[in-house]
């Protein structure tokens, strides 16, 4: 494997070390690592059981017994918070996995091959492209009806066209350099020296595209689930608390504002995160922090 000559090898040590002084990279860090940290825990432990109903503690305000209050049928927001991570982060993660592994391949091999393929490939991504999550959520919809696993089908393959526009631009821009020039002399056919060398030189692209993704397929799920097109109940979802608690805004405001901040920082830190790899592998990065 051979690297861009334009990008130097850094040491492990190196790259902390700029990790460690990147203020975006770490407060990004924190964030998903806390976000990460609460979706792990509900499957061990939630302050209470978010399929019971208690309609007697029904809009219940923030309280010592409730630190985010009750929904309309007594369940624990805090809880419901809770696990609605675990959901929309299993559901953006598996999306964003579906669009790499599917579209970065397509991508490689449009640049690879080039000409009347590159061409035909690129079309029928954008015919893809044509149909955002939205769409393809309501189409699939319709076919086999709502749930989780349609969401993350939905979401998938609207991020396919992503990387592979993504992983196109990146290889498109190594094949003229020279090292590739000499690969090809050495006899090196154009599967192997997508793998061994265009690969390795656009990961932090893809990289970098795989966090805001992570964060598009956040928004996304909440989306699907406020038009209920993603997890059903009893599954706690963060869009689907936002479609509960639209008419309950006098009564009880809590039961939007809090999985309302829950989406705003869990995206907020996915994009710190992101721009903070950014910074920290580009070496053409030199923004101060």
């Amino acid at each position: 494997m051979m690297l861009h000559p334009d990008i130097p090898e850094e040491t492990l040590g190196g790259i902390l070390v700029k990790a460690f002084g990147n203020r975006s990279f770490l407060a990004g860090f924190a964030v998903t690592l806390f976000v990460a940290a609460v979706a792990i825990l509900s499957y061990l432990w939630t302050p209470y059981d978010v399929t019971r109903l208690v309609i007697s503690d029904k809009t219940l305000a923030p309280s010592w017994a409730h630190w985010f209050g009750t929904d309309h049928f007594g369940r624990d927001i805090l809880s419901m918070i809770m696990v609605g991570a675990r959901n929309s982060i299993a559901v953006a993660l598996v999306a964003v996995g579906i669009g790499m592994g599917v579209g970065v391949p397509l991508g490689a091999f449009a640049a690879a091959r080039g000409g009347l393929v590159d061409e035909a490939l690129m079309r029928i991504n954008d015919l893809v492209f044509a149909f955002p999550a939205l769409l393809s959520a309501i189409m699939i919809t319709a076919i086999f009806g709502p749930g989780a696993i349609n969401a993350i089908i939905a979401i998938g393959i609207f991020n396919i066209p992503v990387f592979a526009r993504v992983a196109r631009a990146g290889a498109l821009a190594i094949w003229p350099r020279e090292f590739i020039l000499a690969a090809r002399a050495a006899g090196k056919g154009k599967a192997l020296i997508t793998i061994e060398h265009v690969l390795p030189n656009i990961a932090t692209l893809l990289l970098v595209q795989g966090t805001i993704q992570f964060a598009l397929g956040i928004l996304a799920e909440a989306g699907l689930s406020y038009l209920s097109l993603g997890a059903q109940p009893p599954m706690p979802s963060w869009g689907r608390m936002l479609f509960d608690a639209q008419t309950r805004m006098v009564v009880a405001p809590w039961m939007a504002i809090f999985p309302g901040m829950a989406i705003v920082i869990t995206v907020l830190g996915l994009n710190l995160l992101g721009d903070g790899i950014a910074d920290i592998l580009d070496p053409k990065s030199r923004r101060q922090r």
